[in-house]
């Protein structure tokens, strides 16, 4: 089969929900021709299908796709992701652990590629969403211990200050691969980025003790391309395109 078939089946895979089906057919092509014709594949498929099959982790088994998907292309994946109404951020959070922290990644390139997009903080914010006292307390402290509830924060020229003070934690102190390696290389490695999803935080943070959910939060327009995540969940479905945005096709 070649490319353009290809990319044809997966996205009516994809469209069809059969998102397993989809994935299927991509790993049959790197099986059969070489990881070199599964990435001619991923070039050319839209952010969203690229997106829609690599959020469908499994830590019980490595995906192909996940070991071949270059920074650019998670990047532009990660942004859109939001457009899944998942909020328990699971699938965010697993599918970035996978792909940034994979044997072969160098995790700074993955997180430079998040940044220099519009909504990386936004992604990156989600991503910590439930820890969101924790890395207030490292921007302040250096250590993830909670801090006190007295109301004073780093300003913003300060926290991005405190990516060149000395970190007080060594990177192998938080290798665990997950959001505390993800906060510590952030802060020192990718400095303008962790200030950026700080201020993200913060405002979700004030958003909520104003008492207001999800959707108040984002106040965006009442067609908004969600769908419940209880059905991308089952893979019944992907978000709906866009017209005004054709290279994520959301």
């Amino acid at each position: 089969m070649n490319a353009l078939a290809l990319i044809a089946k997966t996205q009516s895979l994809i469209a069809a929900g059969d998102i397993v089906g989809a994935e299927s057919a991509l790993v049959e092509l790197a099986d059969t021709e070489g990881d070199g014709a599964l990435m001619v594949v991923l070039e050319q498929l839209p952010p969203k299908d690229i997106l829609a099959v690599i959020r469908e982790y499994d830590n019980s088994r490595e995906s192909v796709i996940n070991l071949l998907v270059t920074p650019e292309m998670f990047a532009r994946a990660v942004v859109i992701e939001k457009q899944y109404k998942d909020l328990t951020r699971t699938h965010l959070r697993g599918m970035m652990n996978s792909v940034i922290f994979r044997e072969d990644a160098n995790p700074v390139e993955f997180l430079t590629a998040i940044g220099d997009l519009e909504g990386g903080s936004e992604a990156m914010a989600d991503y910590f969403t439930e820890k969101w006292s924790r890395i207030e307390a490292f921007a302040r402290t250096g250590t993830f211990d909670a801090v006190e509830d007295d109301g004073e924060m780093l300003s913003e020229s300060a926290l991005l200050a405190s990516a060149y003070v000395p970190p007080k934690l060594e990177l192998d102190e938080v290798a665990d691969q997950d959001w505390m390696q993800m906060a510590w290389l952030l802060r020192y490695e990718c400095p303008d980025l962790f200030m950026e999803t700080v201020m993200v935080l913060r405002a979700k943070a004030r958003a909520h003790d104003l008492g207001l959910d999800e959707e108040e939060e984002t106040e965006i327009d009442e067609d908004d391309g969600k769908v419940e995540t209880g059905d991308t969940d089952r893979g019944k479905a992907t978000p709906a395109a866009r017209d005004d945005d054709e290279e994520s096709a959301i």
